[in-house]
């Protein structure tokens, strides 16, 4: 079907600097849109109180912007990991009852280490990481446990002096134990020892910095939960005003490998998450069960802003897949939106130059439910 009636919009349409956002967003995550993206639709198609839902959530941005700005926050995810780095939050502790919890943590028990990260971890590093692995595997968590499970999945492995291990690739991608040993060789270093509890407690004060935007204070209306995009949700029909999502990117991230380390940490069996698919016509259909679903629960008039990259170097337009998979699930296409921009920082690592490779733009599709 095509679809060249539907109005197209392009330009620098929300903001692209690297800290434009609250304090709390400021958690890695494979893939992850700009929280600007999100409180672009959020401040257009809904209303303080409203429901605003992501099937696909990842590490959160779509319900965190949506509870920073008075709407009910409402993700699932098929990693349970999600639930993980979003839950807390939504709902944070104090820097105090963060700082107490690290104080009365008993760091210097004995614990079995698996010796293969010794390729990321000091030795007194990796067994202070299993202490809290342990803690968190046999007991309930309470808000402040579940916190710094929170800022220590965030801080597992990364770029700087700032991460439990030694210099690897950005947080948002765990290399294999093989690529770390390589990396350590050709930069000729080992792992040095850090603060494990020093880094939770850096890492939570900037988190809980003081920002324009405070969190509401009343969290309860807030609903996450893991399961598949295309999974019947807890939530009613009619009864969600707003979707933003982005789903994941066709076989060029893998999650799985890509969590692999934050999923150790959390007791999660990589094998039992599902992988994305490998084909066009394979992802067209999963995304066409995921938009009837997102159809039942929006409310008339309701909208739906389904966000892509580019894929092959742009040759593959996905926003014109996502229109006809929209229309199968009974959403109408009423505008395609395309962010355009020069890339910052996390881009520049990669090597990656201005506008070559890469993902140069946001494409998305906005639908109504009429």
């Amino acid at each position: 079907m095509p679809w060249s009636h539907v109005p197209l919009e392009s330009g620098q349409l929300w903001s692209t600097k690297q800290r434009d956002a609250h304090p709390l967003h400021e958690i890695s995550y494979r893939a992850c849109f700009k929280p600007a993206l999100a409180g672009y639709f959020i401040e257009r198609f809904s209303n303080p109180g409203d429901t605003v839902h992501d099937p696909f959530m990842g590490r959160g941005t779509t319900p965190l912007e949506a509870s920073l700005r008075g709407r009910i926050a409402s993700g699932s995810d098929a990693n349970p990991l999600s639930e993980m780095l979003v839950a807390p939050r939504l709902d944070p502790p104090s820097l105090t009852e963060v700082e107490s919890w690290l104080e009365k943590f008993n760091w210097n028990r004995s614990v079995q280490t698996p010796a293969e990260l010794l390729a990321f971890y000091h030795p007194v590093t990796i067994r202070h990481i299993c202490l809290l692995r342990e803690r968190f595997l046999e007991k309930p968590l309470d808000k402040t446990a579940a916190w710094v499970r929170m800022a220590s999945l965030n801080r597992l492995t990364g770029h700087s002096p700032g991460f439990f291990s030694v210099r690897t690739l950005p947080p948002n991608q765990a290399v294999s134990v093989q690529a770390q040993l390589t990396i350590n060789s050709r930069r000729n270093q080992c792992p040095p020892q850090r603060d494990v509890a020093a880094l939770i407690l850096k890492k939570s004060r900037s988190l809980l910095r003081p920002p324009a935007r405070p969190l509401p204070p009343d969290a309860a209306g807030h609903r996450l939960w893991t399961a598949l995009a295309e999974a019947p949700s807890p939530l009613h029909d009619n009864s969600t005003a707003l979707v933003v999502t982005s789903p994941p990117f066709l076989n060029v991230v893998d999650y799985r490998r890509d969590n692999w380390l934050r999923c150790w940490f959390a007791g999660i069996d990589t094998s039992t998450l599902p992988r994305c698919t490998g084909s066009l016509e394979l992802w067209a259909n999963h995304l066409s069960t995921v938009l009837s679903e997102i159809h039942r629960i929006l409310k008339p008039g309701g909208h739906a802003a389904i966000e892509v990259g580019e894929i092959r170097k742009g040759k593959l337009r996905l926003e014109e897949t996502v229109a006809e998979c929209g229309h199968r699930g009974g959403l109408v296409p009423v505008k395609f939106l395309i962010q355009t921009q020069t890339f910052t920082k996390t881009a520049r690592c990669w090597g990656i130059k201005n506008n070559t490779d890469g993902t140069n733009t946001h494409r998305v599709v906005l639908f109504q439910k009429q």
